[in-house]
């Protein structure tokens, strides 16, 4: 999915892609977290380690992970609605081949996080018969979702326990870094079980080219960093060399027949979990409005990816290509042809429509180049 046979590049390494440089977020409240969670590591009883489902691999803290092997872990892969669930389900197999416990979740979702749960309170079954007190660690890079799987759980605790104290609720907001401390709540009184939510946080230097920009283009690195129009080179260039637009293409004419009820209701709902913190509600204008748009964006990408006579495999070609594309998408989006900073404006629509999974559901990683026996 993510190669280029013929170059034998990955689509990050490409020129005009790889040309950015290497990409490193590391502010300096990262550093003093790092150093937190590497102590308190130490004494958890269980992590939660929380990774965007669309990058299940490249969404994992290669400094922890030494930290992690051996432990009581449980990986989970937030954000399964934006992620092919086809595709989640061999990762899935991937990580329990590893001996790897792996569940795919929505953090906003209570029975998605009641499964989780579950699965947390079965792994930590044998020590609530002998220890008073239990600690669970949430951790994962910015972004990936910790703090509103936090307050998922919290809602969940009172429900089940007479907890008696104020519980807080964990900060959540759209940008990486939000949680910059880390603060404990309490769950359960018998036995005591404490939950740890912890600033996200990434390795210091992000070595490889195409993980940072997986990072960036699912928001774990703030688009000032990459800058919008790499990432929507990226992201184009992803869709192109896996042949999405025929995907679509075949998706529209199959759709002619689908009540434009349903197909609202289906969009409403997508708007609505993907904007929790949105005060007005989309009335049905903005719905069928939303949708409409993302058909003319996917027509436009058909339409220029089924006219393109060059070859996806030369580097030149598909560069050529994805210019043309940003350029009908200019119209698309009724950008004026005028307007100084067009291709910035159209990046970032096209990175929205993407980041709240309305052009699909997309896993970034390649299963195929995963180490069957890592």
């Amino acid at each position: 999915m993510g190669r280029l046979s013929t170059l034998g590049k990955r689509v990050g390494d490409l020129g005009f892609l790889a040309s950015g440089g290497i990409i490193n977020w590391f502010p300096g409240h990262m550093a003093a977290a790092t150093r937190a969670i590497f102590d308190r590591l130490k004494v958890a009883d269980l992590i939660i380690e929380v990774r965007d489902a669309r990058i299940p691999l490249s969404s994992a803290n290669e400094d922890l992970q030494c930290m992690l092997s051996g432990r009581r872990r449980v990986i989970a892969l937030n954000k399964k609605d934006l992620a092919n669930p086809n595709i989640t389900q061999h990762w899935i197999r991937h990580f329990e081949s590893c001996k790897q416990d792996c569940l795919s979740i929505n953090a906003l979702s209570k029975s998605s996080v009641n499964q989780l749960l579950s699965l947390v309170e079965l792994k930590l079954k044998e020590l609530i018969s002998r220890e008073p007190t239990l600690l669970v660690m949430v951790v994962g890079v910015p972004n990936v979702g910790k703090s509103a799987l936090i307050n998922s759980i919290h809602q969940i605790a009172i429900s089940r326990f007479p907890v008696q104290e104020n519980i807080k609720r964990a900060t959540v907001g759209p940008l990486p870094g939000v949680t910059q401390d880390i603060a404990g709540y309490k769950i359960s009184k018998h036995p005591s079980i404490y939950v740890l939510d912890t600033p996200g946080v990434l390795v210091p230097s992000v070595q490889d080219i195409e993980t940072g920009l997986k990072l960036a283009l699912t928001g774990a690195i703030k688009d000032s960093v990459v800058g919008e129009v790499r990432l929507a080179h990226y992201l184009l260039a992803l869709l192109n060399t896996r042949k999405t637009p025929l995907h679509w293409d075949r998706q529209l004419k199959g759709n002619t027949n689908e009540s434009s009820n349903v197909q609202g209701e289906v969009v409403q709902n997508i708007l609505r979990d993907s904007m929790p913190n949105r005060r007005n509600r989309l009335n049905t204008s903005d719905v069928f409005y939303i949708q409409d748009l993302v058909k003319r964006v996917q027509k436009t990408l058909c339409l220029t990816f089924t006219e393109f006579e060059g070859n996806l495999e030369e580097e030149s070609e598909l560069e050529s290509l994805i210019h043309k594309q940003l350029t009908q998408l200019q119209k698309t989006f009724r950008i004026p042809e005028e307007c100084d900073d067009a291709q910035l404006k159209v990046s970032k629509k096209l990175l929205t429509l993407f980041r709240t999974g309305k052009l699909g559901r997309f896993i970034l990683d390649d299963i195929r180049e995963v180490d069957p026996v890592t």
